[in-house]
């Protein structure tokens, strides 16, 4: 591990990945300091933690100051890499980070990292309960990442007998120069265009976490999915696919008499029958593919990965039935901040639907939704900072179903409960960010589940 003693460190962005770094590097005896463009009295709670910890702050500003005798610039993942007080940190030669990179450089176990436009957290789930059915006493598996769990914080406690399945985004991935045992990329379609600005740009970034393994590594591409498959040229190492049809070359998962098989090496191995997925939709079978396919590659046993399957009854905020009222089921999938994912949620529920849709947009194509709403014929609710523009997307595509815009989540329940009928459901799949009105989607999805539950 890096010696960190005596060594000035700024920290921007005080959120779960900037407060789990900051903790870890004033642990290790480096002098901290925390930088937040938000005012101070946002951070009123944690400030005496900060201070019982010996950690600077500044919250406010991003003055080009901070970076006074700096030896390096952690980010946290929402910060854009074009503020000037980074771009003044590069014009400096100041080494960039993050707690994923310094996470990486220093575990000692194996990790499957796992990164994607949409399924991360599933897949991510799912292969950690593989792990941990796999792995007995005295060897672990742990869990985190972009998940929610900065595993910065356990990195004293993984042993290298143990595995880590961590979930990447790509504000993590476009600065890492260290990349995974087993590096899985789900799929690559339009997201965070508001942040990468381009295609190019942001399938960069994903190609991170295949282009500094080695000969001994693994890499996880998904045949059915051209963003994917179209980075084998940056494989390293080894190359396993997955995919619903079997690989025309090459070792690969797919779809075989209802079960999850393998073919390695011309020889044929079932892995898990389809009746112990418990998750639906189509897309979250892409999901479990992808897991047994980088489970197998981590050499866990067919019976790990079924019972680690098995015991995925749900992922919170995806997909998630929160209640069933009159006839009416409501489902939480507040995860979906693109219009791919609410394609693939739509995609899932076979009853008339009542769509809310929302949120802050990402500068993403709301055509290919708009087309399939005007065959679904869902009722939809609008919300939120995008709701004009999202109107205008459906009504280019010549939407002849019911359309209602309201100001906020909240309304938003209250227009879906009067026009839901019985044998209906009333989807929350956004489509844009919650950083109009939330913290994030797990807030979002709380503050849905919440009023919903509170229906009378």
């Amino acid at each position: 591990m890096k010696n960190w003693q005596g060594k000035q460190v700024l920290v921007i962005g005080a959120a779960r990945q900037g407060l789990a770094a900051s903790r870890f590097l004033a642990g290790h005896g480096a002098k901290v300091l925390l930088n937040d463009s938000r005012p101070q009295e946002s951070f009123s709670a944690i400030i005496p933690d900060l201070e019982k910890q010996g950690i600077s702050y500044h919250f406010g500003s991003h003055p080009l100051e901070l970076l006074q005798g700096t030896d390096l610039v952690c980010i946290s993942g929402g910060v854009p890499l074009e503020i000037p007080l980074i771009q003044e940190a590069l014009r400096r030669n100041i080494e960039l980070s993050n707690d994923s990179q310094i996470f990486m450089q220093a575990v000692k176990a194996n990790v499957i990292g796992i990164t994607g436009s949409a399924g991360k957290t599933t897949t991510t789930t799912l292969c950690g309960e593989i792990a941990k059915a796999e792995l007995t006493s005295p060897r672990n598996a742990w869990v985190g990442g972009n998940i929610g769990f900065p595993l910065i914080e356990n990195l004293e406690n993984i042993q290298a007998e143990d595995w880590a399945v961590v979930e990447f985004s790509s504000f993590q991935l476009e600065l890492m120069n260290v990349s995974p045992h087993i590096a899985v990329v789900l799929n690559i379609t339009p997201n965070h265009l508001d942040r990468h600005k381009t295609m190019e740009a942001y399938t960069a970034a994903k190609a991170h976490i295949l282009q500094h393994q080695n000969v001994d590594d693994i890499a996880i591409l998904n045949r059915d999915d051209p963003g994917s498959l179209g980075l084998t040229g940056e494989v390293r190492g080894n190359l396993l696919t997955f995919g619903f049809n079997p690989p025309l070359y090459g070792n690969g998962c797919f779809v075989q008499d209802d079960h999850i098989v393998v073919t390695w090496q011309d020889n044929l191995t079932p892995l898990v029958p389809l009746d112990s997925l418990h998750l639906t939709g189509r897309h979250n079978l892409a999901n479990a593919l992808a897991a047994c396919a980088a489970s197998f590659a981590a050499g866990f046993s067919p019976k790990a990965m079924r019972d680690g399957i098995d015991a995925v009854k749900g992922v919170p905020h995806r997909l998630e039935l929160v209640r069933e009222r009159a006839g009416v089921r409501w489902y939480n999938d507040s995860i979906a901040t693109a219009p791919e994912r609410v394609m693939a949620a739509v995609r899932a529920m076979n009853a008339p639907l009542v769509l809310l849709l929302g949120g802050r947009d990402k500068d993403l194509p709301w055509g290919e939704l708009a087309e399939l709403l005007a065959k679904r014929k869902p009722k939809v609710i609008l919300f939120g900072e995008a709701g004009d523009l999202i109107k205008n997307a459906l009504m280019q595509n010549g939407a002849d179903y019911a359309i209602i815009q309201v100001d906020d989540l909240q309304s938003a329940v209250q227009e879906a409960d009067r026009l839901a009928m019985p044998g209906e459901c009333v989807l929350l799949s956004p489509g844009g960010t919650s950083f109009d009105a939330f913290r994030d989607f797990e807030e979002r999805g709380e503050c849905f589940r919440k009023i919903v539950k509170e229906l009378p």
